[in-house]
C-alpha cells in the first residue's frame, strides 16, 4: 500500500488524497488506486476516482485482465466503466491498451517505463 497526495490546479484548484496498492500471486495480480479531489474553491467540483484492475501473465512480457474505472462526482450516483485490457512490455518500457464499457467504448492508451 502506498499513500498519495496529490495538488490540483487548472480548473479545479484543490488537493487529492489517495492510496495505491497491489497484491500478486504468482502470475495473477490485483492493483487499484483511488483517490478524492477536494476542490478548495467549489465543494460540488468534489469527486472520487478508483481504477482496480485484475490481470494474469501468461509469459513475462504480456498481461491480460479487466479493469474498472469507478468516478464519483458529488452529489451524483456512482459510475463504472469496464472492460479488457492486454499490455505488453519490453526490458523497462509498457504498452498497455483498455477499452471501456464495450457497448460504448472508452479506448485508452497507456506508454510507460518503470524505474
Amino acid at each position: 500500500l502506498t499513500p498519495m497526495l496529490g495538488v490540483v490546479v487548472g480548473q479545479r484548484t484543490g488537493i487529492a488524497p489517495g492510496l495505491e496498492g497491489s497484491v500478486t500471486y504468482k502470475r495473477l495480480s490485483f492493483s487499484s488506486s483511488a483517490e478524492y479531489v477536494f476542490d478548495v474553491s467549489d465543494r460540488s467540483n468534489n469527486f472520487f476516482y478508483a481504477w482496480p484492475q485484475l490481470t494474469y501473465a501468461p509469459v513475462d512480457w504480456l498481461r491480460v485482465g479487466i479493469a474498472a474505472q469507478h468516478t464519483k462526482i458529488y452529489n451524483t450516483k456512482l459510475n463504472t466503466d469496464y472492460g479488457p485490457e492486454i499490455s505488453f512490455s519490453h526490458k523497462r518500457l509498457y504498452f498497455t491498451t483498455y477499452v471501456l464499457n464495450p457497448n460504448d467504448p472508452i479506448v485508452i492508451l497507456e506508454l510507460g517505463a518503470s524505474f
